[in-house]
Parts: structure tokens; sequence; C-alpha cells
């Protein structure tokens, strides 16, 4: 038990309270489509506040003022106490996120932000609210960040869609920079389709404006939402809802001749389409309606692929290979059943399975003589149980078992550099692994039991 856990936990009366408020907005949202939520800051208290702040995860990287989740705890109710009397001043500001950068694949960096501790739990307070109210208004094509959904179930989708209905061209769409391009007057406007509570749209609009600190320097967010922040998902999520779901299902689909289907991942979708006319018409249509919006697409993200029963039967009468398209770290391919049969194929995208390598070998190059065995052993396991839970998907297993060849050969190649003398032979290191096993790919997720 943490140090001051078990007198600070939220009292369960006041937590079922909490989740008894929020199912009655979400029930209440379901039943009347338009109506507007008002008098949501009252649901915002110390109890609440404390419900959150022990949903953060420990040992996070700290924000700007260098506070972390344990340090905060150590004062937790006064903190919340002050934190509460601040919001009722409406004199509570989130601080500048602190912007970090991480290494991508090729040599390019990835900017990552890190919130103050206390911006976090407050973030979070606000995002379960909003999660109650839109939950009811979300289309069932959109599958990230969301309660009971997950990106297997996306991709199960995608199998199903492919598999049994006439689809022959996939619409593979990229949003450039989404997070960073979010329009905060149109999230506001959206806001208000279901919110009529000013305070609380007003602190909404505060951590969207709460700026980024990058070497000593404030820099302020006309644009997007807060990086690396508990609220951004469910922001995300409202604004795509309106700017793309809706738009595709009560408007697209009514202006094109064959049939079409979106499946949406957060910012990540693809368009499945019957006709490659569509699939062209449907491409400018979306470029107009993002450009509204202030997003665009990635003109070297973004294309049309043929795919589907048709190209591949097409194939195998000598036409044209069939594409491939990536979609939520896997590349789908138009394959063949034992049976002779199309099916749809899909494999761990190359860059990811570079990247899942590529970290195994540089943390055990650093940590190899620091760490006693056990922990490395440890460490490693942990690693491709990760890997194998997302990855292990229905037609994945030769990609996993590349990884697991791979992750074994820098294990040994790791272990022997340990010392000057070499320590193990290959059959030395074979049987210490039968003593002390590494877990073995795995199928976690059936794809065509999860499609039905």
């Amino acid at each position: 038990m943490r140090r001051g856990e078990g007198r600070h936990r939220p009292d369960t009366e006041q937590a079922r309270a909490m989740e008894t408020k929020l199912t009655l907005i979400a029930k209440k949202a379901k039943e009347e489509r338009r109506c507007k939520f008002n008098n949501l800051m009252h649901l915002i208290n110390v109890e609440s506040l404390r419900e959150c702040f022990y949903r953060l995860k420990r040992g996070k990287a700290p924000g700007i003022d260098v506070m972390t989740v344990e340090e905060y705890e150590r004062n937790l109710a006064g903190n919340l106490e002050e934190l509460m009397e601040r919001m009722k001043r409406m004199s509570y500001r989130p601080q500048p996120v602190r912007r970090v950068y991480i290494p991508k694949a090729g040599g390019k960096q990835r900017a990552l932000g890190v919130p103050a501790v206390e911006d976090k739990l407050v973030q979070m307070a606000f995002s379960r609210i909003l999660e109650a109210i839109f939950e009811a208004d979300f289309l069932d094509l959109s599958y990230g960040f969301r309660k009971g959904r997950s990106p297997h179930q996306a991709l199960a989708r995608v199998d199903r869609r492919l598999m049994y209905e006439p689809i022959n061209v996939v619409l593979d769409a990229d949003i450039k920079g989404f997070f960073d391009n979010v329009d905060q007057e149109w999230m506001k406007r959206f806001l208000e389709e279901r919110i009529s509570d000013r305070k609380f749209i007003r602190y909404i609009l505060r951590m969207l404006k709460s700026g980024v600190m990058e070497e000593g320097v404030v820099i302020p967010t006309g644009r997007g939402t807060p990086q690396g922040g508990v609220i951004s998902p469910i922001l995300a999520n409202i604004y795509l809802h309106y700017v793309l779901d809706l738009w595709f299902y009560h408007r697209v689909r009514r202006r094109i001749r064959g049939y079409a289907d979106m499946i949406r991942y957060c910012d990540d979708f693809i368009i499945l389409v019957e006709e490659e006319a569509d699939a062209r018409e449907m491409l400018q249509w979306l470029e107009g309606r993002l450009n509204k919006f202030g997003l665009e697409l990635s003109e070297r993200k973004t294309r049309i692929v043929r795919f589907g029963r048709k190209a591949w039967r097409d194939h195998d009468k000598g036409g044209p290979k069939p594409g491939t398209f990536n979609f939520l770290g896997f590349t789908h391919y138009c394959g063949k059943s034992r049976k002779g049969q199309f099916k749809v194929g899909r494999r761990t995208e190359r860059k990811r399975l570079r990247q899942s390598m590529q970290k195994v070998k540089n943390w055990l190059k650093h940590n190899r003589s620091t760490l006693p065995r056990q922990e490395l052993h440890r460490w490693i396991r942990i690693m491709l149980m990760g890997h194998y839970r997302y990855y292990g998907v229905s037609d994945n297993s030769r990609q996993l078992q590349c990884l697991y060849d791979k992750v074994r050969e820098s294990y040994y190649k790791w272990l022997n550099r340990r010392s000057q003398k070499r320590s193990f032979t290959w059959e030395s290191f074979k049987k210490y692994l039968r003593r002390h096993p590494l877990p073995l790919p795995k199928i976690y997720h059936d794809l065509y039991h999860l499609a039905f």
C-alpha cells in the first residue's frame, strides 16, 4: 500500500454516488438526443478529484512544476482542498505542458507533452463527464478510446466488411498533425451542442490554450488539444464525430452509387468502397470537408488502394496485383485460404516490427551490465507478452515468431557481453531457456470470432 493510500482513498459511498450521477447523465443523454446539460461543475468536488488522483499512473515524468504524483500525495487532502477553492473562484489555470522529444524511425523525433499532475487529475474529472454525455451520440463506426471497444474489434470489423461486402477499393486516409491542428473555436461549438454550462466549457478552453514550454520558453497554443493530455482522446472523438462521422454516415453514403463503410480509431481511419469512381469523388469531398474545420490530408500517406475479392480474382487471371494498406499497426493484404479461397491477411506492419526489435536491442545494450540477469529476463518476458497481447491476431503467427527469434538472438548476444569471457555457448543458452523459458508466440485475438 502506498503511503497515505489507506487513509485518503476516496470514500466508497462517494465514489458510488459519482458513478450513479454519471450513469444518470449517460441515460438522459441517450434518451434525449437534443438535451443540453447545465450545472456540470457541481460534479467536480474534492471527492471526485481524489478518485481521479488515484487513477493516475505512478512513476511518470513530472510537468514544468517538477511535482510527481508521489510528492503531490504527501499533502493530498490540502492540495485538493486548495485546488477546489481555486476552481470555485475560477482562478484555476492549467500550467503549460512540458514538451519533450522521443526518437522515431528514420532518425526523426516525435514531440510529446507532459502535463503537471494537478492538470492531469482535473482533465480526468472533465473527461469522465464528457464521456458520459457524448458516448450516446458516438456512432458504431468509431472505436478509439471508448469503453467496451478495442482496436481488435475495429480490425474484426474491417475483416468482416472486406470478406462479406462488395468492397473493391480502400481509401487509406491520414490527417496531417491532427492533435496539433484542431480548431478550438469549432471545438467550442461542438461542445455547446450538448453542454450549456459556460464555466465547464470555459475551463476546457483554458486547457486547450494552456500553452507549451520548450527550453524555458512558453509558446501559446491557439490551435490543437493538450499534448499528452488525459482529455485529448475524448476531445478528439467529439471533434471527429461532428467533422467526419456524421458527415460520412448521413451525407456521403447517400450520395454515392455503391456500398461504403468507414472504420475510425481516434484520428486513424479507412473508408471501404465498392466503386473506384465513388472513392475518387469521396477523396475530393473529404479534402474539402477537413479544410473547412482546419484540417488537411497528408498527400504522402493518403491513397486509393485496389483491394478485395474482385482485385484478388483479377490478379489470378493475370491482372495487376492487389495493393496493401496499413491500419492500427497491421499491413492488410489479399491472401488465399487453405481451400484456395480469398481471405484478408494481416501481418505486423514492418515499421512496428523493426521498432519492437530495436527497442529490445537498445534496452539490453544499456542495461546488460547494471541489472542482474533475473531482472533482464523479467523485462524481456514483459516486453514479449505486451507485444503478443496486441499483435497476436489471426494470421500473424509468422511475424510473432520472427520477433521471438530476433529477441532470443539479441538476448544471447548481450548476455555474452556482460563480461570478457563468453558465459554461454548457443547450446548452454538453450538449456538456460529451458529452465527459464521466454513466453512463446500466441494468438490472443481470433478476429473471425470477434467479427461475429
